[in-house]
Parts: structure tokens; C-alpha cells; sequence
């Protein structure tokens, strides 16, 4: 994986600012040769930094408001199954295996409380989960994003 340096940095927040902007804008946005960004973008693109440029879609505005964080114990050396098992869920959104009490914690949404119970039901079920606990999510303290890193500012020379 590449090392990060302040134009990768301020060409993610430019991408992030602007999803729609092509190599010719983000060259205006940063004041870098359109070359030059075209070239960063590649690269970061080919180390996997960016994966894509797909819309980032509200998941509430679609018709799915209620969203729940849901902490699994699993069998041992059930972590593949339980992966196609909630793989095959459709509101489980993403799943993270961990360290700690849990196994995996997974975000989950619906469309209801109805549906988010028949969504926990389902998880449930899956022979791999021994145990889960599941926290409604009542709002977003900070939204997900894609890159909240700033890059250090260089130390200056003693030399100047």
C-alpha cells in the first residue's frame, strides 16, 4: 500500500466533496497538472485505496430508517459459515469479525421494527450464532466516511 502524502489526501477529500468531478476538476480544485492527478488516481485506484466511484446512498431515504448494531458469539470456527449466512441477508448491511466478548458485529437496517425483528430472527437462526445482542440505532453521533485523516504537516528543517 502506497504511503499517503497530502495531494492523495486532498484529492480523496476532493473526490469525497465532489463525487462527480473528473481529473480535469480535481486538477482546478488542487492546482496539480490534470496529469498529475490522472496519475495519483491510478495508482491509488491499483493499491486499492479507491474502490470505486459508486453513489454513496442514504440508507433511511431508501426506505430503510431503522438501523440496528448487532454483536455476535458464534461457534468456534464458524466465522465462513456465519459469513454466508449473513451474506444471504438482505438487510445486513456490512459485518466486521472482532476481538473482545463478540465474534462479529454487524449493522443491520429494515424498513420497520417488524422487519428488523424478522431480520434479527433470521440471523438467529443461522446454526453458526450462539448468542446475539442487538442495539437500535437511535441517531448518527458521526456518519460514516471514507477518509477523516489529515496528513502531518512535514517538520521543518533546521536549515530552513
Amino acid at each position: 500500500m502506497p504511503e499517503l502524502d497530502s495531494l492523495d489526501l486532498s484529492l480523496l477529500r476532493g473526490l469525497r466533496e465532489h463525487p462527480r468531478a473528473g481529473a480535469l476538476q480535481l486538477s482546478r480544485l488542487t492546482r496539480v497538472a490534470r496529469a498529475t492527478v490522472q496519475a495519483r488516481l491510478d495508482r491509488m485506484e491499483q493499491a486499492g485505496v479507491i474502490t470505486g466511484y459508486g453513489p454513496d446512498v442514504d440508507v433511511a431515504a431508501a426506505g430503510f430508517p431503522v438501523r440496528a448494531l448487532v454483536t455476535l458469539e458464534i461457534a468456534q470456527g464458524a466465522l465462513d459459515q456465519v459469513t454466508a449466512d449473513l451474506t444471504a441477508i438482505p438487510g445486513v448491511l456490512e459485518a466486521y469479525a472482532v476481538t473482545g466478548s463478540a465474534d462479529v458485529v454487524a449493522t443491520v437496517a429494515a424498513q420497520s421494527h417488524a422487519d428488523l425483528q424478522q431480520t434479527l430472527l433470521r440471523i438467529d437462526s443461522s446454526p453458526a450464532v450462539a448468542r446475539s445482542i442487538s442495539s437500535i440505532v437511535l441517531s448518527t453521533v458521526i456518519p460514516a466516511v471514507t477518509c477523516r485523516y489529515s496528513y502531518p504537516a512535514r517538520p521543518r528543517s533546521p536549515l530552513g
